[in-house]
């Protein structure tokens, strides 16, 4: 949890708006129909966005979606590519060896802009338990 401004007990601030979001492409999803999630109105933490490696093209939708920065697009670790289906490390190696992570996952409002937005359709919104973020990584 974020602790609000002041210190206000039992309050949460929201995480700070990304610099990286790109305003048109944000528009553009906020009006798709099949917008899932809770429209930014979620506590940080309580979804997160759960990336399939294996449809991911690593386009940068999602990071230039998102209003509170919660991806980066990187070079994919030797662990999630040796995870991957055969056609999954094809379509890493053809895409420059990189992937999607949810490094600050733990800012996520789920207001569903990454789902949307992301072209291969590899982003799904999960709730998390309290106090498990096993689908952070």
């Amino acid at each position: 949890m974020i602790p609000a401004a002041g210190g206000v007990p039992g309050s949460v601030a929201k995480p700070r708006r990304s610099k990286r979001a790109n305003p048109a492409k944000v528009r553009k999803a906020a009006r798709h129909p099949d917008r899932p999630g809770t429209e930014c109105q979620a506590m940080p933490g309580a979804y997160v966005p759960v990336v399939d490696r294996n449809r991911c093209e690593a386009k940068g939708d999602c990071v230039e979606v998102c209003p509170y920065d919660v991806f980066d697009v990187t070079a994919i670790e030797p662990a999630d590519f040796r995870a991957l289906s055969f056609v999954g490390r094809l379509r890493v190696r053809v895409h420059g060896m990189k992937t999607a992570y949810t490094p600050r996952s733990d800012r996520c409002l789920a207001c569903g802009l990454c789902v949307v937005a992301c072209p291969e359709r590899a982003i799904s919104l999960v709730k998390v338990a309290a106090g498990e973020d096993e689908y952070a990584k």
